[in-house]
């Protein structure tokens, strides 16, 4: 903020409460400066609550750490890869704040957890020019906010998850197989989020596979493991869901979850292969999974494109013999 600020000014601008929540944390920082007073004693002055002038003065110190990170990625040639969510606005949620939540009872997760530290720290990647990916975006605003940042030749990409694009908080169950973080949002979110990957603001795919016991799973909304697996099911899903119809072509569909992760994060794209059967219709079932998690929402699900085999190299590393070898 300005340093010529005089305290009357700094403190009309403070209780005018018309600035962005980066420039209010900025001049809280400096009407403290200026008065020589104490974070609580500045709460007081100001009629604002103890904790909200700690989060604000706390959001403005990650800030700083946030900038000299980008500044040294940048320099370095690396990329800043961000979960991106505020610990302040979650307030015990553990489920989107959606009509479900209410509905239920549940805690919720405000969408602004997510969006709001996205807009953070593309305002940093337009001052330090670091290379920015954004993990596992769930929400309509961060949609929005990450495509007018690639409208400014920003150097900024984005992924999303199988389960944010054919799920919504309309789907929720009273079951651990339903939570994971971010959570499931609302229709809107889910739609803004096929739109993003029809005009390119989401460039990628992953699974966030986070597999779990079935007891750290079986504790209901409320207390299961944030978390599902989702290695065997994305392509089958994806393909079924979104190819199938004609959302997405298989060439994009490819891109999304193969060519542009490796271009992004420069990952060889010759080190092996995967076989599926584009023919073969069979319902999703954990217990036939290879994975020791089998917490997914998708169970009983119908999807076409069943793994025949997967291969390292030239190595075929697993394979279903019963398929492969009969021919089926």
């Amino acid at each position: 903020m300005d340093g010529k600020l005089t305290q009357e000014e700094a403190l009309r601008l403070l209780r005018a409460r018309t600035l962005s929540v980066w420039e209010d944390a900025a001049l809280l920082r400096e009407y403290i400066r200026l008065c020589g007073i104490t974070q609580s004693e500045c709460a007081v002055r100001l009629g604002r609550s103890q904790s909200s002038v700690a989060n604000r003065l706390r959001l403005l110190r990650l800030t700083d750490e946030e900038r000299r990170a980008m500044q040294k990625a940048k320099e370095l040639g690396k990329l800043i890869v961000a979960h991106c969510e505020d610990n302040s606005l979650l307030r015990g949620g553990y489920i989107h704040d959606g009509e479900y939540a209410k509905a239920h009872g549940h805690r919720g997760i405000c969408s602004e957890s997510e969006w709001r530290p996205i807009q953070r720290d593309l305002e940093l990647v337009r001052e330090t020019g670091c290379g920015y990916h954004v993990c596992h975006i769930s929400t309509k605003e961060s949609v929005d906010l990450i495509r007018k940042a690639k409208a400014e030749g920003l150097d900024v990409t984005c992924e999303t998850g199988p389960h944010y694009l054919l799920l919504d908080d309309s789907c929720l169950q009273e079951d651990g197989r339903f939570k994971m973080n971010p959570p499931l949002r609302d229709k809107r979110d889910r739609e803004a989020l096929l739109e993003g990957l029809a005009d390119g603001t989401i460039d990628m795919i992953a699974t966030d596979h986070a597999p779990h016991s079935a007891e750290e799973k079986g504790r209901g909304l409320e207390k299961s493991a944030m978390g599902i697996v989702g290695l065997e099911t994305a392509f089958p899903l994806l393909y079924t869901e979104l190819v199938k119809p004609g959302v997405i072509s298989m060439e994009r569909l490819m891109e999304l979850l193969h060519d542009a992760p490796c271009r992004r994060f420069n990952i060889p794209t010759d080190t092996g292969f995967t076989v599926f059967d584009l023919n073969d219709t069979y319902r999703i079932d954990p217990a036939d999974f290879l994975s020791m998690g089998k917490a997914t929402p998708f169970t009983g699900w119908e999807v076409q494109g069943r793994c025949l085999l997967t291969a390292a190299g030239e190595t075929a590393v697993w394979y279903d013999a019963d398929r492969l070898l009969k021919g089926e």
